[in-house]
């Protein structure tokens, strides 16, 4: 079962739904994602039995699972690789290898709700980069309670040259059009046994060629998850809820950028995969924009 977000064939509209195979049956009484991420774990699992009329998945345009005030966060520095990837790109080697060890972690705002991509829409590299690379990471999705309710895949795009150059520039090389995609479905906490233990693979291909490939587990993971969403909640709220991607531990190495055109798929066990291909600058996504003001996407 996933938690999704559709247009309705109708009107157009967003639907939230249940997903299972390849039906898709929206959640009676329940307009917006907001509306669920409001709801505690046991509300929550009794209201997704709550469905209408199914229908065929096969035409429907789906949506980012996420809405209304939600937010992305991302943690930092979760990974031994990742530890030492940010040493070899940076200037300043020492702040990595503190936060690794660290009680606080490092966690930072990543996108609000409509400025989120999904499964087919592209992501985006920054024209003053230059050398782009994808994040796979687990997501944790926590409701207005703080409480963890569901999990899905975040890529979470990050230009190496500018934060190698000076830590202080995170936001810019975290924060921009097409820098954050989710997966299209939300996979409910309780079908997940153990989070910790899920395996993650990453392929990019250019011009139908695979360029670099990479896994690792979510078992590799320094923090813990709880932990984590406990030091989100601790001096914030998210009266709509709030998805956190955990941080990464696939970066290639630092002779491999990517490029215009290239395909991303990120495959999480038991999560599903994500796919977006890469577009540069910000006029791709202009799109989100235009649906944010007419419909907060």
């Amino acid at each position: 079962m996933h938690l999704v977000r559709y247009r309705s064939p109708d009107d157009g509209r967003p639907v939230v739904g249940v997903r299972t195979d390849a039906v898709v049956a929206p959640i009676e009484g329940v307009a917006t994602f907001a509306e669920l991420l409001r709801l505690t774990v046991d509300e929550l699992r009794t209201t997704v039995t709550k469905t209408g009329s199914a229908l065929p998945v096969e035409g429907l345009t789906f949506l980012p699972p996420l809405d209304g005030r939600g937010e992305v966060w991302c943690a930092g520095v979760t990974y031994e690789r990742s530890r030492g990837a940010r040493m070899e790109e940076s200037t300043e080697q020492s702040v990595y290898d503190k936060v690794y060890s660290a009680d606080r972690p490092e966690l930072f705002q990543k996108a609000p709700a409509w400025r989120v991509v999904t499964d087919g829409e592209p992501v985006g590299i920054r024209v003053d980069s230059g050398h782009d690379v994808p994040e796979p990471e687990l997501a944790v999705v926590a409701n207005s309670h703080g409480q963890i309710v569901g999990y899905t895949i975040c890529n979470d795009m990050s230009s190496r040259s500018i934060e190698g150059v000076n830590p202080l520039y995170v936001p810019q090389a975290k924060l921009f059009a097409g820098g954050c995609a989710l997966a299209t479905g939300i996979r409910p906490v309780w079908e997940i046994a153990d989070a910790k233990d899920l395996a993650i693979d990453l392929v990019i291909r250019r011009a139908g060629a695979e360029i670099f490939t990479g896994s690792t587990s979510t078992a590799k993971l320094v923090r813990e998850l709880p932990d984590l969403i406990d030091v989100l909640f601790l001096p914030n709220d998210f009266p709509d809820g709030v998805i956190l991607a955990t941080g990464t531990g696939i970066v290639p190495e630092l002779d491999f950028a990517l490029a215009e055109g290239d395909v991303i798929t990120i495959t999480i066990a038991e999560l599903g995969t994500l796919t977006n291909t890469v577009a540069t600058g910000r006029e791709p996504f202009a799109f989100l924009t235009a649906q944010n003001l007419e419909e907060n996407r």
